[in-house]
C-alpha cells in the first residue's frame, strides 16, 4: 500500500490559451506538511482546486489516497478539506452559530454539534468570541474559525491555500501552531505560500512552481543544497564602497553577489568556487574577507551560513526573492485566480 497521500503525473489545467497547470508531478506523503511555492501565476491555485475536485483536469492523472480525482471523485471529497484564501464562513452569524451550523450540515447530530463545535473553539482560541459575530472578528480569528470549520470531521487530508495571508506576525504564528498540532493528530496538509519563511517553519518538503511545472522539489536541506553550499552575509562601514566591494567578491568568490536593500550589506554564495576548486565555503570565505581587508575595505559585520529560501527561490525562478518574505520585510507575493 503507498504512503502517499497524493500522487499526480502530468497533470495540466488550460483556461483558453492559458496553459496554467503545465505537466505537474507531485508525491506527497501522508501525515506530513508539503509545501508549495511559485511566483505570482504560476499555478498553485489552480493545481489545489483539481485535486479537490473543484476543477476537472484536462491532461494528466492525479491520485488522492489512491482515488482517482476524477473517476472517484466523491470518494476523494470524502476525505479532503479545503480552506481557500478568504473566510468561507457566514460573517453574520456567529462562531458558534457557524460550527454548528456546518457540523450539521456534515451530519452530526444536534448535541453533537454543539460539542463539537465547543471543543474546536476552545482548541483554537476563539472561547471568549464564540458568542459575537464573525464579521467583528480580526483577521487572525477569521482564519482560525475557518480552519475550525475545515476539520469538524477531521479530513486525512488538508489543503491550505495561502492560510495566513494579509495576517499580523503574531497571528500568523497562531495559524502556524494550528497547523502543527493538524498534522501531529495524523492529518496530511498541503500547504501554498506567499511567504517563504512560512515554508521553512512548516514544510518537510517544498515543490517550487513556475509557469505551471514543478521546476524543484525536496526537502529545505536538499533546496538550499541546490544552489550552494554556503552564503557569505557582509555589512560594510561605508556603503560608498559596496560596488567595489561586490566586484571584489564576486571575483574571489567567483560566484553571483546580491546586493540587499540594507546600503552597506551584500549576499554571496560561495558553493560553485569550492568545488571546482577543492576550497571549502569557509576557507573561500576567509579569502574573499582578505581581500576586502587589502583593499581597505572596512567589514563590520560577517556571516557564513547555509542559502536562504529566498536566495533559493531567486536562484531557480529569477524572481525577486525579496517579494516572498513575511510581512514588514518586504512586499507580498500574491496569488493568482485561475479558475
Amino acid at each position: 500500500m503507498s504512503n502517499l497521500a497524493i500522487e499526480t503525473a502530468g497533470l495540466v489545467k488550460t483556461f483558453g490559451d492559458n496553459r496554467a497547470v503545465d505537466g505537474i508531478d507531485l508525491a506527497v506523503p501522508a501525515g506530513t506538511v508539503y509545501g508549495v511555492l511559485g511566483p505570482n501565476g504560476a499555478g498553485k491555485t489552480t493545481a489545489v482546486k483539481m485535486l479537490a475536485t473543484l476543477l476537472r483536469p484536462d491532461g494528466g492523472e492525479a491520485h488522492v489516497f489512491g482515488h482517482d480525482v476524477v473517476r472517484e471523485a466523491d470518494a476523494v471529497r470524502g476525505r479532503v478539506s479545503l480552506t481557500g484564501q478568504y473566510a468561507s464562513v457566514d460573517e453574520d452569524l456567529t462562531g458558534m452559530e457557524n460550527l454548528i451550523l456546518l457540523a450539521r450540515l456534515t451530519g452530526h447530530a444536534k448535541k453533537a454539534a454543539r460539542g463539537r463545535a465547543t471543543q474546536l473553539l476552545e482548541a483554537f482560541g476563539l472561547t471568549e468570541a464564540a458568542g459575537r459575530q464573525v464579521k467583528n472578528y480580526s483577521g487572525g480569528m477569521r482564519r482560525r474559525i475557518d480552519i475550525a470549520a475545515s476539520i469538524l470531521n477531521t479530513p486525512d487530508l488538508l489543503f491550505l491555500d495561502e492560510p495566513t495571508t494579509g495576517l499580523d506576525p503574531r497571528s500568523r504564528n497562531q495559524v502556524w501552531d494550528i497547523v502543527r498540532a493538524v498534522v501531529g493528530h495524523g492529518t496530511t496538509v498541503l500547504l501554498t505560500t506567499q511567504y517563504l519563511d512560512e515554508a521553512d517553519q512548516l514544510a518537510a518538503r517544498i515543490a517550487v512552481i513556475d509557469k505551471g511545472r514543478v521546476i524543484a522539489e525536496g526537502t529545505k536541506g536538499e533546496l538550499k543544497a541546490s544552489v550552494g553550499a554556503g552564503s557569505v552575509h557582509v555589512r560594510l562601514r561605508e556603503s560608498a564602497r559596496r560596488e567595489e566591494a561586490a566586484r571584489l567578491l564576486g571575483a574571489v568568490l567567483d560566484a553571483q553577489v546580491q546586493l540587499e536593500p540594507d546600503p552597506v550589506a551584500l549576499t554571496a554564495r560561495v558553493a560553485a568556487h569550492g568545488e571546482r576548486n577543492g576550497v571549502g565555503a569557509a576557507e573561500a570565505a576567509s579569502r574573499a574577507l582578505a581581500e576586502l581587508a587589502r583593499a581597505g575595505i572596512t567589514v563590520d559585520n560577517f556571516a557564513l551560513g547555509q542559502p536562504s529560501l529566498d536566495e533559493v527561490f531567486l536562484a531557480l525562478t529569477g524572481s525577486d526573492a525579496g517579494a516572498h518574505s513575511a510581512p514588514g520585510t518586504s512586499p507580498d507575493l500574491k496569488e493568482e485566480a485561475t479558475a
